[in-house]
């Protein structure tokens, strides 16, 4: 494993980091296959993963609520008494603060769950214009003072799908931020904070972290046809997996890209790729700019990438899959066979009629699309039930 410090944190941690929003499940999202995760979770340790990604919500149904991820990764490290042996972090649910009494009682019920007295690094999670001046005007910079003071917390950041210009506002708000997560794959150069905001972090020793490096898995799965054609003209074989992270190791302003693996088998790969240096030549780097202008030029669904962060939604819509179902129907141009799978996979109730536009997802996605537009064109090309059967 490849190791790089963490900006001013000093921290050591493995190039790549262990994303636990995904981790394998059983029967709902809240049921994680405990004794398959214990298998991944040894793999990635026994071979050079140290740091762990977590948050409040993750694995719970719904991003409302309290999950069973820090649960989890609370008894594991604590059964195999490894706590002080990896770096672990977690996020403040930054939406359910509505007092500044809410910001040490989230903390403290974190660090119950995960077995632990202290963070190596605690981060303010998906933050947003709104959120950050709800969170400001309720004292969290003091909050984040006595984190730091009390030992609670080792390090300090947040986590951010925003532009350029709020990035730069927060870090010039409070100084001793240490750790900055954001979006950054070979489609989002110019995407949100992207390239420039990454060069930023890394000139003021911000220690970067990357989400979303596969796209929600867009840069990998269902690969169009034209993009398989260019990577095969390259100079050195790579799968599109690899080619994803390979383009991030390769910049000298990221520390730590985040994975959120959910089989043994998808750990094991990404380790072999992190585990050597592969550096990408010129004739290599102009071939991801050519892929990437494909991708783009043939894109005809939306930007959704799974996060989930939409739902529930409060009529029911299963937006994540109405959206993927759709995607995926956009590339197959296959429009019978796609509404067959999306009538099978999504419930009556769930799917893009459902929507009733009452618009409260919109503030919540992080990619910005305009939801109900999306699924009022995802209505529209699937039809209903009875246009297909």
């Amino acid at each position: 494993m490849i190791y790089n410090t963490l900006g001013k944190t000093g921290l050591k941690v493995s190039r790549l980091g262990f994303g636990t929003m995904r981790l394998p499940t059983l029967y709902s999202n809240a049921d994680i296959d405990e004794e398959e995760a214990t298998k991944m979770f040894d793999y990635a340790i026994e071979n050079g993963i140290n740091i762990f990604d977590t948050a409040f919500p993750y694995h719970n149904d719904t991003l409302a609520g309290n999950g069973n991820g820090e649960i989890f990764l609370g008894e594991y490290f604590k059964e195999n008494n490894l706590r002080d042996e990896v770096i672990l972090q977690t996020k403040s649910p930054t939406w359910f603060i509505s007092e500044k009494k809410d910001f040490e009682s989230f903390l403290d019920k974190q660090l119950e769950k995960l077995q632990t007295d202290y963070l190596d690094v605690y981060l303010l999670h998906s933050l947003n214009a709104s959120g950050w001046n709800k969170v400001k005007n309720l004292g969290v910079m003091d909050f984040l003072d006595d984190c730091l003071s009390s030992g609670k917390v080792k390090h300090v950041g947040f986590s951010a799908h925003v532009g350029l210009d709020l990035l730069t506002e927060i870090l010039e708000e409070y100084p001793k931020w240490e750790v900055v997560l954001t979006q950054m794959n070979y489609l989002d150069e110019y995407y949100q904070s992207g390239a420039d905001g990454l060069q930023y972090l890394k000139k003021n020793d911000i220690g970067t972290m990357i989400m979303e490096p596969l796209r929600g898995g867009r840069l990998i799965n269902h690969v169009p046809e034209e993009v398989t054609v260019l990577w095969e003209i390259s100079e050195v074989e790579r799968t599109p997996v690899e080619w994803a992270f390979q383009y991030l190791w390769n910049r000298d302003d990221v520390d730590c890209v985040l994975s959120g693996m959910s089989s043994l088998n998808q750990v094991k790969e990404n380790i072999r790729y992190a585990s050597h240096e592969d550096v990408i030549s010129e004739y290599d780097q102009e071939l991801i700019n050519d892929v990437a202008r494909q991708y783009k030029a043939s894109t005809l669904g939306n930007e959704c990438t799974k996060c989930g962060y939409c739902m529930p939604c409060p009529n029911g819509v299963d937006i994540i899959n109405c959206f993927n179902e759709y995607n995926i129907a956009q590339m197959m141009k296959d429009p019978k066979a796609s509404a067959m799978q999306y009538f099978s996979v999504i419930d009556r109730g769930s799917r893009a009629d459902s929507c009733r536009k009452c618009e409260e997802c919109l503030p919540l996605c992080t990619q910005h699309i305009n939801i109900p537009e999306e699924l009022e064109k995802v209505r529209e090309y699937f039809g209903t039930e009875f246009n297909h059967f």
